[in-house]
């Protein structure tokens, strides 16, 4: 695993106030967007990720280490598309270039993750799940209602140093709440991937490409409850 950082990413024991924002993570940036349109109205409350995530992650980075920021600065990305309704409030990333795939498909630009949420654009149609039907908000409200208690991302491992970043990943939490009508199991449910994501020199992220198998994680909510979506793609 690589662990060295870029030479204009001041390594240090934790977040300070001279690296970029977005590397300072999502509280700093949070702070510090005052004037930002927020879509509930209010800044996201991420106490369960401080109280909770620590004792069920899998991985731990050395403080100030690439893993470190790696996971720092794709947690502001994730909560700024999720949270900030306007691009322009993006810093994390370079709102007018940044675009996204999944599993090799067509990339999306920053309109189109405004308008349809991280979740639809990730998830796209599939057999248990069909972003056709759903809005930014009802898909957020879907996997809320299903992972009451947190829906935690960690990094497992970085392969390549900056400009062009590869790791893994692992995405967890307890199926605790209805999916979709489903009743849940309490189970732990986890879905494992790789990103591979291109950044600028301060680290402000231009392209992801993401491999995962989402049929996989939907399919342990489901549960072979759920009529399989006619329009899935595969």
């Amino acid at each position: 695993m690589l662990e060295q950082p870029r030479k204009d990413v001041r390594v240090s024991d934790t977040a300070t106030p001279d690296q970029p924002l977005h590397v300072q993570g999502r509280e700093a940036v949070i702070a510090a967007s005052a004037d930002a349109v927020w879509r509930d109205g209010a800044p996201p409350d991420y106490h369960l990720s401080h109280q909770d995530m620590p004792a069920e992650r899998t991985s731990q980075h050395a403080p100030g280490s690439l893993a470190d920021i790696v996971e720092r600065v794709v947690q502001v990305f994730e909560m700024e598309l999720s949270h900030k309704k306007n691009p322009a409030d993006w810093v994390s990333m370079v709102a007018d270039k940044v675009v996204i795939s999944v599993n090799g498909g067509q990339p999306v630009g920053s309109a189109e993750l405004a308008e349809r949420g991280s979740y639809n654009v990730l998830i796209g149609e599939n057999p248990y799940y069909s972003a056709e039907q759903e809005t930014f908000e009802s898909s957020h409200d879907v996997f809320h209602e299903a992972f009451p208690g947190g829906f935690f991302w960690e990094v497992l491992e970085v392969y390549s140093p900056p400009p062009t970043i590869t790791f893994k990943w692992r995405h967890w939490g307890t199926f605790s709440g209805p999916y979709k009508g489903v009743e849940p199991t309490g189970e732990r449910i986890e879905m494992f991937g790789i990103t591979v994501a291109k950044v600028t020199d301060d680290l402000r992220i231009t392209e992801t490409h993401h491999y995962y198998d989402n049929t996989d994680f939907l399919g342990q909510l489901a549960r072979g409850q759920l009529t399989p979506n006619p329009h899935a793609h595969g």
